[in-house]
């Protein structure tokens, strides 16, 4: 993935003098609706929402309408695990490939898709603890990848909105059940979380 993304970046720079590349960065959040998929069944499902904010680039190559943008978010996330909710709390780094078409000076729209890396700043919780009885416990991986696809619009040159699906390409958690009495575990399983994202960026 190393290898593709850095001769990714090589080829566009190469390309990018005679087409009089630009670069712009500025702040981007937005909105999470993620649905969590279980492998157990005993578990119950809801979508929740959450938020992302942090900081974004933008690298494009006007001419043939390529382009990079990265940024590196906070990003909350909710779900529900029965009757308890919890909350993933990641840093997340999309990288994603665009091609754009120009409607003029005043609006482009894009396409985008890209990998997007997460690491994890919180979001372990033990969900019941019944003394001498049973414990329930949600933990997330220290780190994920997922793949984002979505399309864009750029107004007036700084103004960005983007919705895109963001795919967990593997599990995002593990819960687990433990009776205490006997020190076994009745039920295991492991989560993924994919969300829709909706996001509005204003670029320098």
């Amino acid at each position: 993935m190393k290898k593709i993304f850095t001769s990714m970046v090589v080829a566009l720079m190469m390309m990018a003098a005679p087409a009089q590349a630009q670069l712009s960065y500025g702040i981007m959040g937005g909105l999470n609706m993620t649905k969590m998929s279980y492998s157990e069944d005993v578990v119950n499902e809801s979508d929740k929402t959450g938020f992302f904010i942090g900081p974004t680039i933008n690298f494009t190559i006007p001419v043939v309408g390529l382009g990079i943008d990265a940024s590196a978010l906070y990003d909350q996330r909710e779900s529900k695990i029965g009757e308890e909710t919890i909350k993933t709390q990641t840093i997340q780094i999309p990288v994603n490939l665009r091609y754009g078409i120009g409607l003029g000076d005043m609006a482009s729209v894009f396409v985008f898709a890209g990998p997007q890396f997460g690491f994890k700043v919180g979001g372990d919780k033990t969900l019941a603890e019944e003394a001498n009885v049973a414990k329930e416990e949600w933990t997330m991986k220290s780190s994920n990848l997922s793949l984002n696809l979505g399309l864009g619009a750029m107004a007036l040159s700084h103004l960005q909105v983007k919705i895109n699906y963001n795919i967990a390409l593997g599990k995002t958690g593990e819960f687990e059940y433990t009776d205490v009495v006997t020190n076994t575990k009745k039920v295991t399983g492991d989560a993924k979380a994919n969300s829709w994202q909706v996001s509005l960026a204003y670029l320098f």
